[in-house]
């Protein structure tokens, strides 16, 4: 099966692109190609087509996140699995946004890279063992209780999308045809369900979380 899966390196450092490269070829991969930056990480993929790409996070002209949104852009059907010394959580939800398929650190081993590797072409998602324990830790702080309790409607996303927009409560009631005391029974239970004391903390955390975007 490895000898089927086609990878491209994507890393600013040498030494690291030529030392992945003999792992990999000693586990049976097949190495493609190789980028420098994230700009040449997009224009070789597209050119060369791998299965998976192996990118850097921290990159000169593009970093690993912005090349990972163009090239599934272009090539949605590849898989990238993002490479970070830090284990930033921040950084992982914009990298998932983005459509990264896995995301390890560079201390894991080159058997958990080529597991990694397996798993995402079957469909899966890769995760550093450190990186799952941190995230389920922080899921488990912020909510003690259901989970489910927690995530906002779709008519209560439209009401934040709106009031993230700008809108006055009067001006969301209108444009979702509802009424103003309709809007504000929304606004409390959004408050709640995302521990926000008012709109702005409240929008804030949403964006955080990728519920709403701010034009």
């Amino acid at each position: 099966m490895r000898r089927n899966i086609r990878l491209l390196l994507a890393d600013d450092h040498r030494m690291l692109r030529e030392g992945l490269r003999r792992s990999m070829d000693e586990l049976g991969f097949t190495v493609v190609g190789e980028a420098r930056n994230g700009v040449e990480a997009v224009d070789l993929a597209a050119a060369v087509q791998p299965d998976v790409v192996l990118m850097d996070v921290t990159m000169p002209e593009i970093d690993g996140v912005e090349a990972t949104r163009q090239l599934k852009a272009r090539l949605p059907s590849t898989c990238v699995i993002m490479l970070t010394m830090h284990a930033d959580q921040d950084v992982l939800a914009e990298a998932i946004r983005a459509g990264a398929n896995g995301y390890l650190v560079k201390d894991c081993s080159v058997d958990e890279i080529a597991l990694a590797i397996e798993a995402v072409v079957t469909g899966e998602t890769a995760l550093s063992p450190r990186l799952a324990a941190s995230m389920l830790a922080e899921v488990r702080r912020q909510d003690a209780g259901d989970q489910a309790d927690r995530v906002i409607t779709a008519r209560e996303e439209e009401v934040l999308q709106l009031i993230a927009d700008g809108c006055s409560t009067p001006e969301v009631a209108e444009q979702l045809f509802i009424s103003q005391k309709t809007v504000k029974n929304h606004l409390a239970s959004i408050y709640q369900k995302l521990d926000a004391r008012d709109r702005t903390q409240a929008v804030l955390q949403a964006v955080r979380m990728g519920i709403v975007s701010i034009n």
